[in-house]
């Protein structure tokens, strides 16, 4: 994709990731910091690939003065995303609805910091559309535990949805949390919804795909 953007002389967009931080040193995470990645554990295939991926986008923007832009995206949610992902929100919410407990790894107490998907496209938008490459952090700094997520969920779906704890997986970050301070300065960009107000239009969404419950008013979930 980089040589065909410099062939044609396209502006480039890497979306990349907050796993490029790894298992954070730094709390919370600027755009200035290289990360704690393990190169040979079980997420290093995603961490190291799309670390790989600045990498050359930054050199074809150096060497072939290819313009591109790289977005750190942090953990995203909202309407139409895949019930069955393996996310951790699509979890909770799909888990909830159909009445089975909701999974958390280990203590439950890792951080994870959500933000919905309007705010993430106007955060991509700005960054395509101005003249600064990036890379920027594009999250929701609200921070919350897998506990707190999950007792999010309950009260928005069921209060009595059970909790289960189950062995982590490997190389999890223990913490996640976007210092968006050069987005905001140099895009004008934070995000505008906050978990508690997001979450019950995902999961309009995901309850009319899974019951096929589809109402005359589903159409403004994809407006919000």
């Amino acid at each position: 994709m980089l040589g065909l953007a410099k062939r044609v002389g396209a502006r480039f967009l890497l979306t990349s990731t907050s796993e490029v931080y790894g298992d954070p040193l730094e709390h919370p995470q600027k755009e200035t910091y290289w990360g704690n990645v393990n190169p040979i554990g079980v997420r290093s295939c995603y961490d190291e690939g799309k670390r790989t991926a600045e990498t050359l986008t930054m050199d074809y923007h150096r060497g072939a003065e290819v313009e591109v832009r790289i977005a750190r995206i942090f953990n995203t949610y909202g309407p139409r995303m895949c019930i069955d992902d393996g996310r951790v929100v699509s979890n909770f919410v799909a888990q909830a609805l159909r009445k089975e407990p909701l999974t958390v790894y280990g203590d439950g107490k890792q951080t994870r910091s959500f933000q919905f998907v309007s705010d993430l496209v106007e955060g991509l938008m700005r960054l395509m559309e101005g003249e600064h490459v990036g890379p920027f952090n594009l999250g929701n700094p609200g921070e919350f535990t897998m506990l707190e997520l999950a007792k999010v969920v309950q009260e928005t779906i069921d209060p009595n949805a059970q909790i289960v704890h189950k062995p982590n997986t490997e190389d999890d970050p223990h913490k996640r949390k976007p210092d968006i301070s050069k987005a905001k300065e140099l895009l004008g960009w934070e995000p505008k919804v906050a978990l508690r107000n997001g979450l019950p239009m995902m999961v309009q969404d995901f309850r009319q795909r899974i019951f096929g419950d589809h109402k005359e008013d589903s159409g403004k979930i994809t407006t919000a």
